[in-house]
């Protein structure tokens, strides 16, 4: 499915006092990309609220596998699991400046109108720029 890398440097404000990120910093991460990943398909996610649909995390699954560091070049790999429906689940691959894999999540969103906080469908204009 389509995939998008997004780069992020980590910051010493993302550090815990051990030196690494903070495992908490980890969902900013995964938003940047997903952000990115919907501009590059062509949605603007300001637009999409504007019209009444909202994403809300409905799971998230972190595996660390090895530590982020102050000043780390991060590359997120963020690939769209399998075609939306009521839910939207992305896989995250986060790789350090040397490509080595530190971080292997994912997460689970859900399409809600944003006036009733029921769960829709997946709108069409995105399943059209999916295919």
């Amino acid at each position: 499915m389509k995939s998008h890398i997004s780069y992020v440097k980590v910051r010493y404000a993302e550090t815990d006092q051990m030196g690494v990120v903070h495992h908490g910093n980890y969902a900013q991460y995964f938003e940047i990309a997903r952000l990115d990943w919907l501009s590059a398909l062509g949605i603007s996610y300001k637009t999409m609220e504007e019209n009444g649909v909202m994403l809300p995390v409905y799971e998230l699954n972190t595996k660390f596998l090895r530590p982020a560091v102050f000043e780390d070049e991060l590359e997120i790999e963020v690939q769209l699991k399998e075609l939306p429906s009521v839910k939207i689940t992305f896989e995250y691959l986060i790789y350090n400046q040397n490509k080595e894999l530190l971080t292997k999540a994912f997460t689970t969103l859900v399409f809600m109108d944003s006036k009733t906080k029921k769960p829709i469908r997946c709108p069409q204009y995105i399943l059209e720029k999916l295919k």
